[in-house]
């Protein structure tokens, strides 16, 4: 397993060692042992599947408190999976990287605390799993509106299906304004 620093720091690319022959495959999608040698000491505690359409945008969603690490991987399917940057005192407030995830590379992304999350589907279907570190907790669930012009995510869809929610997340400057404030 390859375990890489993207650049935003604390963001991971986990590209799993697979074996292939003629029954079809096998890799290893966790070991806690390998992911503590490089600096993914997290305790997950919950693991999560989504199910999307193509054109579907779950975006971008993060708990307040305790925050949630995750660690995701798209099973069926592909996605253009995002993270954007939340955490006030880092040098990249409101910055986002991205990279697709698929059922022929078997690559995750990890995303420690301190992340707003999506993904967008770019195949028929994808079947997404994720791990947390802290359960989920509607108390405190929190959203960025999707299409953000303060992030500019550069989505590689137009017009994508939505959930309500997702319609009408504040926008970044309206979460973070007394952080924005200090930095203009």
């Amino acid at each position: 397993m390859e375990i890489s620093d993207l650049q935003i720091q604390g963001l991971k690319l986990i590209q799993p060692k697979i074996y292939k022959d003629g029954r079809g495959f096998f890799y290893e999608s966790y070991r806690q042992q390998q992911y503590c040698a490089h600096g993914i000491e997290v305790p997950f505690v919950q693991d999560n599947v989504s199910f999307s359409q193509q054109g579907t945008i779950r975006a971008l969603h993060y708990q307040s408190h305790p925050g949630q690490a995750k660690l995701v991987s798209c099973i069926q399917g592909k996605i253009f999976d995002v993270a954007v940057d939340i955490r006030p005192d880092s040098p990249t407030f409101g910055k986002w990287e991205a990279l697709e995830l698929d059922e022929e590379s078997h690559r995750q992304l990890f995303i420690p605390i301190g992340f707003a999350h999506g993904f967008c589907v770019l195949s028929e279907t994808a079947l997404v799993q994720y791990k947390v570190s802290a359960p989920y907790d509607p108390k405190t669930e929190c959203s960025l509106r999707w299409n953000d012009p303060d992030i500019n995510i550069l989505w590689p869809i137009q017009n994508p299906v939505l959930s309500p929610r997702d319609q009408i997340s504040p926008y970044f400057k309206e979460v973070f304004h007394e952080v924005m404030g200090h930095r203009l």
